[in-house]
């Protein structure tokens, strides 16, 4: 769930055994790959693999730990609401010979017990994607020791940017976020009305959990207030392709603008189509595949930087076909700063 510059280049190269392997795991999947990988022995727990983004976060920790050869164990939580599960994994772990934790956080403070136990053994914690609590990571002193994740300000802004050029001016849209009072939803809404400025009006925001369903139904209702809505912004993909339902269950699919937030494969299909005008892809497969590179730069004693922009792109119907081919890599280059690190 951005900033593209002139660095450290790398990306893996997707397998179709992987892929195939990725989208049989459980919900609660736990694998290994052996290897040195310069000493590095990680321990990853990530979000519900319910849902296709995580899956693909997985993919490129596991892609990354088989190429440099590191000792990876990942576990992830049972659904995206499995804070108090995701946390029993992260103590089950934090007692094991890991040299570096990577967390992917429900919320921003469900972790927090389990990191302080990690960071009292002087263990490497690499935060992604969900940002742990600040105020929190502080009082436990378990601050990360980099943060590797989308800007989603950036991203809603990106969005709210592509809504006013489809739209033009004195159009009125909707907002779907995620869990209410969730900080990436609320971060994506917040750039979306950055983005959009005075040239549209934002007449109602609802919250349908991340879930495609509950998008629908929740789309479907506010069509139903505003008949001559021009527009929704969607606070991840999944929602989206629930809103994109709705749309065309009223039958106005093209006159009533969709846009939303991941990138996953159902997503940009989706716009290739014409169902979805356009989504603002992050890459957890590049986010996933950084916080392993993380691991192995500390692990040779590297100092990592403090916050890492993972990249996104907005994904338009003219890109739909490029972006295919090569998901879920970016389709542009992006800033890699671990890469040169782990040298």
């Amino acid at each position: 769930m951005r900033v593209q510059e002139t660095a450290g280049r790398r990306i893996v190269a997707v397998t179709a055994v992987a892929t195939v392997g990725v989208l049989g795991l459980g919900a609660c999947g736990s694998s290994g790959s052996g290897g040195s990988g310069g000493g590095a022995k990680v321990a990853a727990v990530i979000k519900g693999l319910d849902n296709p983004f995580f899956q693909t976060m997985k993919q490129g920790i596991d892609e990354q730990a088989r190429a440099g050869g590191v000792s990876t164990t990942v576990q992830a939580a049972n659904a995206i609401t499995d804070t108090t599960g995701q946390a029993d994994k992260l103590n089950g772990l934090a007692g094991q010979p890991y040299s570096c934790f990577i967390v992917n956080p429900i919320s921003g403070t469900n972790l927090v017990q389990g990191l302080a136990k990690i960071a009292a053994l002087k263990k490497t914690i690499v935060n992604i994607d969900s940002p742990i609590d600040a105020k929190a990571a502080k009082s436990a002193k378990a601050a990360p020791a980099t943060y590797i994740g989308t800007d989603n300000v950036q991203a809603g802004k990106m969005a709210g940017e592509q809504m006013a050029r489809m739209v033009g001016s004195g159009g009125d849209v909707a907002v779907v976020g995620g869990i209410a009072g969730d900080v990436t939803s609320g971060a994506r809404i917040t750039g979306f009305g950055q983005g959009i400025g005075p040239k549209l009006k934002v007449v109602q925001t609802v919250a349908a959990d991340w879930d495609r369903q509950t998008a629908l139904t929740a789309a479907t209702n506010v069509l139903r207030a505003h008949p001559s809505l021009s527009g929704f912004f969607v606070a991840n993909d999944d929602m989206g392709l629930g809103v994109a339902r709705a749309i065309a269950n009223a039958g106005k699919t093209g006159k009533v603008k969709v846009i939303s937030v991941d990138g996953i494969k159902d997503a940009l299909q989706a716009v290739k189509s014409g169902s979805l005008d356009a989504t603002v892809a992050q890459y957890p497969y590049a986010i996933g595949l950084m916080g392993v590179e993380a691991c192995q730069a500390a692990a040779k004693g590297k100092k990592l930087p403090a916050d890492v922009k993972a990249p996104v792109e907005l994904v338009t119907k003219a890109d739909a076909d490029k972006a295919l081919a090569v998901t879920p890599k970016p389709f542009g280059s992006y800033d890699d700063p671990f890469k040169a690190l782990g040298k």
